[in-house]
């Protein structure tokens, strides 16, 4: 693990990444990332990798109820079906 850095909070409360952190992160000036509350603080990362940190949790809670993903994926093709009749026969009427 790597020694830990002070950074200079400015009185707007922005913090400055360091080039050679912002190149390890992949994020460019003006980009986005993810701040995360820990225990011990708080972790800054890519924003992709929280999103797929999240999808991942989501597929877990999916296979522990034993839906798949293809399952899923066609529960809403038939929601959006009933919709799309339902709104057709309000209009029709």
């Amino acid at each position: 693990m790597a020694l830990p850095r002070l950074l200079h909070v400015g009185e707007d409360g922005q913090v400055i990444l360091p080039p050679e952190v912002r190149q390890r992160l992949g994020v460019d000036g003006g980009g986005t990332v993810a701040l995360v509350e820990t225990n011990e603080g708080v972790l800054i990362a890519r924003e992709e990798t929280i999103a797929l940190a999240a999808l991942d949790r989501i597929g877990a809670a999916l296979a522990e109820q034993g839906v798949t993903l293809e399952d899923l994926i066609e529960s809403g093709r038939e929601e959006r079906a009933a919709l799309i009749q339902e709104r057709a026969g309000r209009q029709s009427s």
